[in-house]
């Protein structure tokens, strides 16, 4: 089986996992150290890292290593890229995955590595674009690719990444907003469900099955700021890791502030959890739920969008707590503007 982080009685007994969308890790260094020095994991499963291999070890090998943290990167020039940091092993490490198509190369959208004995995957999941269309086949096959080569790996495993897919309605703000899109259509969740019906547990959804938690918010029309937002971004676990879970929750946090990544960090803790069982999102959204149909995607607006009490919003304006930094950059345009692939 394939996975992203896990536990490692042999290190120091206590694990935290944590799976990122960075989207450009080079736009990101000033969110992603000060992150892992505070939540400080000991498995964290990187993704949109956007650098070759030379150009991530020349960014980010020092500091990584002076936090103990061993890397396996795969990357290209400019898109896609995935890591695994890990301070408990880092083994048998294998770019790719077997037999998974292209568009039409081969991309770098899957990483996976043995630490201490669990065999761990970092997944960047095809976009898929517009249904029906060729990068749609081509994220149902890299799926179907991706379900082989957790079949054939060992039991205990977690699966983490950003998948591009919103499991259930219930994993969107609102499912109004999202007829005619990827991320939820009926072959894309068929996909996901195959995925884990290897015996896969979705750990944040199964801790918090009627909660609403988010991962992905779009840069723009201030959908952080209402809370308008997407659960794409899991972690997949075995039954044996599944079991261990202590606190499974989403780091809203990272997502506040100056120069962010469009995701927030998923953090799972495995037998005991430091900062106790915190809930589903840290800090919990300060935004009402809007009314169904009240908010549609920046994509599909043909007027600016209107928050929940009906005035206009700003992508640069937050509201409440939103806008309360976490070591705070200047914002690029490429950390405000770049598209998921």
């Amino acid at each position: 089986m394939g996975s992203a982080v896990l536990f490692l009685r042999g290190y120091c007994g206590v694990v935290r996992v944590a799976t990122w969308n960075v989207n450009s890790v080079k736009q990101r260094v000033p969110r992603l150290l000060p992150w892992l020095d505070q939540r400080r994991p000991h498995v964290v499963c990187l993704q949109e890292t956007k650098l070759a291999d030379a150009a991530f070890t020349e960014l980010l090998g020092e500091e990584l290593a002076d936090r103990g943290y061993a890397v396996a990167h795969h990357g290209e020039v400019q898109w896609n890229g995935v890591a695994i940091l890990s301070r408990v092993g880092l083994d048998d490490v294998v770019p790719g995955i077997a037999g998974a198509p292209g568009f039409p190369h081969p991309e770098a959208r899957a990483v996976s590595a043995t630490c201490d004995g669990i065999r761990v995957s970092s997944v960047y999941v095809p976009n898929g674009r517009v249904p029906d269309s060729d990068h749609y086949r081509y994220k149902l096959a890299w799926l179907a690719a991706l379900r082989d080569e957790v079949a054939a790996g060992p039991e205990a495993a977690i699966v983490c990444g950003d998948m591009n897919i919103a499991p259930t309605d219930a994993d969107v703000f609102d499912p109004d907003a999202y007829v005619g899109q990827t991320h939820v259509t009926p072959p894309e969740r068929a996909a996901l469900a195959e995925l884990q019906a290897l015996g896969l547990h979705d750990v944040v959804r199964d801790r918090w099955p009627a909660e609403r938690v988010f991962t992905y918010w779009d840069y723009r029309a201030g959908m952080f700021h209402q809370d308008l937002g997407m659960r794409i971004d899991l972690v997949l676990a075995s039954t044996t890791v599944a079991g261990r879970v202590q606190a499974a929750w989403v780091d809203r946090q990272a997502r506040k502030g100056s120069g962010p990544s469009d995701h927030a960090p998923v953090i799972v803790d495995l037998d005991e959890a430091p900062d106790g069982d915190i809930g589903p999102v840290v800090p919990p959204p300060s935004a009402p739920l809007a009314k169904r149909g009240s908010a549609k995607l920046p994509q599909s607006r043909s007027q600016p969008l209107r928050n929940v009490t009906g005035g206009p919003v700003r992508d640069d304006a937050p509201s409440g707590l939103e806008g309360e930094g976490f070591p705070l950059a200047a914002p690029s345009p490429a950390s405000t503007s770049e598209p998921s692939t």
